[in-house]
């Protein structure tokens, strides 16, 4: 079947090798579509033309400090978890030119930065990263000050999300209640099945664009289906045991963080002797934030040519564990890697809070995972708790 588009809340139903027909729709509509790649030995967000570049038949193992990819025999599209990059790399990215300057008959003229790229469609994310995404608008848009670049990436994103099947050992968004089930701020939802994705359209635009591909619509027992898969994995998540009949997670038991009355936790513990013990073992490489979806630190340089003639104003990532961050006129202010950790796990997880009005983690896992001495925020709070096993 086929239709101008598909109603907001509709659940069609398209065969897998269909899933080409939609890239190719996205591209016609003038998307540069984005997609799960494998490079490096992970899976990454690359541009994405056809389903044969995605990591089908893929899934990864992670841990504290570990990340491999394995093949699987059922052939899946999706059923790797989150690799190290997010949304963030492409709305917010690890560098961009806020202006440049250049210098003509000896009068300095101000010119506009280039125009945000084409319009980005991305494949593929999760529900905890569209908790992250969220969260980004309430720092880049929802703001007094809004961040023009940010702002106009971000109205012109198209999101197919997918509901997750299985999860990593370092997954905990059923703890923040971010996941693994997608319910809001995509355009398309996929769920995959054995030979067929089920997709909710959630905008219109995500109605045209499915409308192209050959689809019919779900039946009430193939809706549930789709339904029934994330909720089943929260469900072995809360119980922190692997779903071995379906084989959906392998390796240690799936994390957790308790977030009773987590800010006054934090925020009463300020000298507790553990923010010495995680700093012995920190390397403030700030890995954790380079990876984080939400992290939003950020400096700017002046760079210019070999001539002077022509300058550029440049925004980068920073991090809150480089001595830069906290320099003043007087000095760095957190000398130490105790206080750089606790300014990072305190803002993240409690004066985030009085920032935004939400937390700052969506328990991706991933600083778990890029942390090269396999630190664990989950850990350091049950020690902070007193509950350490």
């Amino acid at each position: 079947m086929s239709a101008t588009n598909l109603p907001v809340g509709s659940f069609v139903r398209i065969a897998k090798p269909e899933l080409q027909t939609l890239i190719d729709q996205l591209r016609a509509m003038g998307y540069r579509t984005i997609g799960p790649r494998l490079s490096q030995g992970a899976v990454i967000y690359d541009d994405v033309d056809s389903v044969e570049q995605l990591p089908r038949g893929w899934v990864d193992q992670q841990d504290g400090g570990f990340y491999r990819l394995q093949p699987q025999e059922d052939g899946a599209y999706f059923d790797y978890v989150v690799g190290p990059h997010s949304l963030k790399n492409f709305l917010f990215p690890p560098r961009e030119t806020l202006l440049q300057l250049s210098r003509e008959q000896d009068q300095w003229r101000l010119h506009a930065p280039a125009p945000p790229d084409p319009p980005l469609a991305v494949l593929g994310a999760r529900a905890c990263d569209l908790r992250a995404l969220w969260v980004q608008d309430l720092v880049f848009v929802e703001v007094e000050f809004v961040d023009p670049a940010y702002q106009a990436r971000r109205s012109n994103l198209f999101v197919a999300a997918v509901n997750c099947r299985r999860a990593a050992a370092t997954c905990f968004c059923h703890s923040m209640k971010t996941g693994p089930a997608v319910v809001s701020g995509f355009d398309l939802a996929l769920t995959e099945q054995d030979d067929h994705f089920v997709i909710e359209t959630g905008s219109e635009r995500g109605g045209e664009a499915v409308a192209a591909c050959p689809w019919t619509p779900c039946t009430i027992s193939e809706i549930e289906a789709a339904r029934r898969a994330p909720r089943e994995l929260e469900r072995a998540m809360h119980q922190r045991a692997p779903r071995e009949r379906q084989d959906l997670h392998k390796g240690p038991p799936l994390r957790s963080l308790d977030v009773t009355d987590l800010r006054e936790l934090l925020l009463n513990n300020l000298e507790h002797p553990r923010w010495e013990s995680v700093a012995q073992r920190c390397l403030a490489c700030a890995n954790c934030t380079m990876v984080c979806p939400t992290c939003f630190c950020s400096t700017v340089d002046e760079v210019t040519d070999l001539t002077g003639d022509q300058v550029r104003r440049e925004r980068s990532w920073a991090s809150c564990f480089t001595a830069e961050h906290s320099y003043m006129n007087s000095g760095t202010v957190r000398k130490s890697v105790r206080s750089r950790y606790r300014q990072w796990l305190t803002h993240k997880l409690a004066t985030w809070i009085d920032q935004f009005g939400v937390s700052g983690c969506v328990g991706c896992g991933r600083c778990i995972t890029w942390c090269p001495v396999g630190i664990d925020l989950t850990e350091e709070i049950a020690a902070l708790r007193g509950t350490m096993p």
